[in-house]
């Protein structure tokens, strides 16, 4: 497994996510700030409502020398660990292992690039606001320094989470798959805004979008959707929201009566690195439309492709390639991605030992609820959290469920 490394986004992603974060915390300042030149400058942050922010920044700071010091030694340790590695001849006989050896090289020089730069910017916004303290708070250069010292603290947040994030698979890419639920129209547009949700976090985070693909109802509602990140660690970080989301409908003029809408939201590895080597028998798999089914060559051509392991009962499908067989090829893909990560999960050694029941009781359990109403509130199941903003979860602010489970699942 590789080591672990920095945010996998990179400089530039980071900077992206940096730009659609939200602005609530974010300080807007006249370029200069009037002071009293040799007065207390604590009680001239007091007085202009900046004090705390000054905290902030100076709090961060530490953190970051304490802490990305610490982690800087620690990731050149590994970096010089595996470039030995990587010198053994023996090792390129076995091409699985040199390609997690490149890989985990390649993340130990990035997250040691990463941390240089992060202890750079930290020196950076120290120094600015022991300026700002001097004769004249300069806004400018405070916000400079407050924006500085929020990268930083999101950087290291998001370094320690993934460090946590040692799962065989942990490292891939993520497809995610939500699904209506039984409740006709009213779970399909409520899959629909759950696929919106994971749309805007991906875009919050600066990921790399791949394929989409959606599946509309006779209604033109979504029955199921898809959505391919290729950014690195997006599995490790994913994996927890599978699972059902329920939304609760509660009202006082129904007398206290909730009404229950649910989709179910599926997370499947992406191996793009390398090949998944997972056997199948033909026997045991059911493709559907078949060939001859699909017809001429016009019905074959973006035709949705489904293919289901009979014994497990698991299935997956694929509808955003062009042709039939590429659909076919995708679907198949997810499949064994899907029957990969059941297996591990249930510790069994082989797909046709996977139990029917225990999918069902795995992958069909509720993992949060959402309550809208008087009183909204965001239930998450795995962790314990409830937020009562729920537009803001709505609109991709997930992370707080995300860091709970990683934290609770591998801290």
């Amino acid at each position: 497994m590789a080591t672990a490394a920095s945010p996998p986004a990179g400089p530039a992603a980071s900077s992206r996510a940096s730009a659609t974060r939200s602005r609530a915390g974010r300080l807007s300042l006249p370029a200069a700030l009037p002071a009293d030149g040799r007065g207390d400058s604590a009680t001239t942050y007091k007085e202009l409502g900046l004090y705390s922010w000054k905290r902030r920044i100076e709090d961060a700071v530490i953190r970051v020398e304490m802490t990305a010091s610490n982690a800087l030694k620690w990731e050149e340790a590994q970096r010089i660990k595996h470039e030995e590695v990587l010198q053994s001849r023996s090792l390129w006989d076995n091409p699985a292992k040199s390609h997690e050896a490149l890989s985990a090289l390649s993340d130990a020089i990035r997250a040691v690039d990463h941390l240089k730069d992060l202890l750079y910017k930290a020196e950076e916004a120290k120094l600015i606001s022991q300026l700002a303290g001097m004769d004249v708070i300069n806004g400018e250069l405070f916000k400079q320094a407050y924006d500085i010292s929020l990268d930083a603290t999101e950087f290291l947040d998001r370094y320690e989470m993934y460090k946590l994030l040692k799962g065989p698979y942990d490292k891939e890419g993520a497809c995610i798959i939500v699904t209506a639920g039984s409740e006709g129209v009213a779970s399909e547009l409520w899959a629909e805004k759950l696929f919106d949700m994971y749309t805007c976090w991906a875009r919050r985070q600066g990921c790399k979008e791949g394929l989409v693909e959606k599946i509309t109802s006779i209604s033109g509602h979504i029955q199921y959707a898809a959505m391919e990140i290729e950014s690195e660690y997006m599995f490790g970080i994913l994996s927890g929201e599978k699972g059902m989301h329920i939304m609760i409908n509660s009202s006082i003029d129904t007398y206290g009566t909730e009404e229950a809408i649910s989709a179910r939201v599926d997370i499947i590895p992406l191996f793009f690195d390398r090949p998944l080597n997972f056997h199948l028998d033909d026997n045991d798999l059911e493709i559907s439309p078949s060939l001859d089914e699909c017809g001429n060559r016009s019905r074959r051509n973006g035709a949705t492709v489904r293919v289901q392991h009979i014994p497990s009962g698991v299935t997956a499908k694929s509808s955003g390639e062009r042709s039939y067989f590429a659909n076919k090829l995708k679907a198949m893909s997810r499949l064994k991605a899907k029957l990969l990560i059941v297996t591990t999960e249930l510790g069994v050694s082989s797909a046709n030992m996977i139990e029917k029941r225990a999918v069902e009781r795995k992958y069909y359990r509720e993992t949060r609820r959402y309550t809208f109403g008087p009183q909204e509130l965001v239930h998450d199941l795995n962790t314990g959290i409830q937020l009562s903003d729920l537009n803001s979860v709505l609109e991709g602010d997930i992370e707080p469920f995300i860091r709970g489970r990683i934290i609770l699942r591998h801290g």
